[in-house]
């Protein structure tokens, strides 16, 4: 029987921005009931100078920029909205500067969020000035939208150069080539113009840090973690919420554990259904021989997963994870999200039955695709390297997703483990017109140098970043 959530629909429809001042204002009001909700009690900006003072330039009619932010978590739209409608406002008024009002940006989201989130959303993001894209494929009315606005918007563009959050505060996940192409493409159109901006991307970072450790919500999700995979949990010599070195220890190797078996677990179905040949680990009782090639297990159960899919959609498995997840993902809509239903195009009772099914069984291969989306950033060494309390959350919260997908359960919204603070740094803008010369004599390869500079920049943010 067809699952009757998942039926054939029209295509996509493409959703205008349409900024309305009005929503911005109640959205604004609203923020801080936001922060709250989501338990984000406090967010530090450092570098506030260098953002008023772009802005200052923009308004002046002498630059265009793109803001080009990490993107480690949901929670980073509040920093965002924080960082755009308090602190620059505030810091602007303290250095004597007249900003124009709103300070606000235009920002680019995926098309895909309404679809979970729902269409109230998209309603949201298109009044708040936003533009959705399509990431799997070349979004001609998606690109086109954005490119209109970098270059003519009557605010600055934003966008995450990563393409989608990865829950790793102190990892980065390659980016994308869109932000520096999008650069570029402004630079050629204002020059088509004769017009004499100055086109930069101005690179932001967002890190999260818990106000208190959140070491008895770990110890709770370990546990529940545990039982829901059937595992005992070894004889433990620290209560809840313990902090020594000790302690820790032993959470690793529980978290550690956890990882080998649903590693494991993962192996054996992907040999069992489809057929793969993934090798399981030998017998070792000293878990750093094995966590040392965690990542290319990882990897390999990562390929075979999106291969599973690719197969599926007839589809070449070429490039990056990242990539080949968005290709994926845009091969399940199509089939879900029918050009030939559009317009007064209507099925048979037959058609449409045959429709829901192909766009049920496309629903089905996307599973695996959503599998590999949250262990792109997974290193295998990220909590042995630094095992703070925000690593460990992350981690065990990646694990908790992947048990709920696996369960044919959605992993969104996360729970909360802890009120959080946050540190935006603003970087140094990265001039996109010194490069235009240099872009006009080998295009892909300064759009791949550009990319190169903008990672280099938002991961020195992470090295340098002070406490919180």
């Amino acid at each position: 029987m067809v699952n009757p959530s998942i039926r054939a629909q029209p295509p996509l429809s493409f959703i205008p921005p349409a900024f309305d001042p009005r929503v911005l204002a109640l959205t604004r009001l609203a923020l801080p009931w936001m922060r709250w909700r989501e338990q984000l009690q406090q967010v530090d900006v450092i570098n506030v100078d260098g953002l008023v003072h772009l802005l200052q330039a923009f308004n002046a009619g002498e630059t265009r920029f793109l803001l080009a932010f990490r993107h480690p978590s949901p929670l980073d739209t509040y920093c965002l909205a924080h960082l755009m409608w308090r602190a620059v406002p505030q810091r602007a008024r303290q250095l004597g500067i007249d900003l124009k009002r709103p300070v606000h940006a235009h920002f680019i989201y995926d098309r895909g969020i309404p679809l979970w989130a729902g269409d109230w959303v998209g309603w949201i993001y298109s009044r708040l000035g936003g533009t959705p894209i399509q990431r799997g494929k070349v979004d001609r009315q998606g690109l086109r939208s954005a490119r209109q606005l970098l270059a003519h918007g009557a605010m600055p563009l934003a966008a995450a150069p990563e393409g989608g959050n990865n829950g790793h505060t102190e990892i980065i996940s390659p980016l994308e080539p869109g932000v520096a192409q999008m650069g570029f493409w402004c630079a050629e159109d204002l020059l088509s113009q004769g017009r004499a901006e100055q086109v930069v991307i101005l690179p932001v970072g967002i890190t999260y840090r818990y106000i208190t450790p959140p070491w008895a919500e770990v110890d709770h999700w370990l546990d529940r973690l545990e039982q829901e995979n059937g595992l005992t949990p070894a004889a433990q010599t620290y209560s809840p919420g313990d902090t020594t070195e000790a302690a820790t220890e032993q959470r690793y190797q529980r978290l550690y554990g956890l990882g080998k078996h649903l590693l494991t677990l993962m192996e054996g179905y992907y040999n069992r259904v489809y057929g793969t040949d993934l090798a399981a680990p030998g017998p070792s009782d000293d878990p750093m021989p094995w966590n040392n090639v965690l990542g290319d297990r990882l990897e390999a159960l990562m390929n075979a997963a999106l291969q599973v899919a690719e197969t599926y959609f007839k589809l070449p498995p070429k490039g990056s994870p990242i990539d080949r997840c968005r290709r994926i993902e845009q091969a399940g809509w199509e089939r879900m999200f029918r050009q030939d239903l559009g317009g007064d195009r209507s099925l048979s009772a037959v058609e449409r039955g045959l429709a829901d099914r192909e766009a049920e069984e496309a629903n089905l291969r996307m599973w695996h695709m959503r599998l590999v989306e949250g262990f792109v950033a997974v290193t295998g060494q990220y909590v042995r390297q630094r095992p703070s309390a925000e690593r460990f959350a992350e981690t065990v919260m990646i694990l908790r997703d992947t048990v709920c997908l696996i369960q044919g359960q959605n992993p969104f919204p996360r729970p909360k483990l802890g009120p959080q603070r946050a540190m935006l740094t603003v970087g140094e803008a990265i001039s996109v017109s010194d490069r235009f010369s240099a872009y006009r004599a080998n295009r892909k390869q300064t759009v791949a140098q550009l990319t190169a500079d903008l990672q280099a920049a938002l991961e020195a943010m992470i090295t340098a970043a002070p406490s919180l």
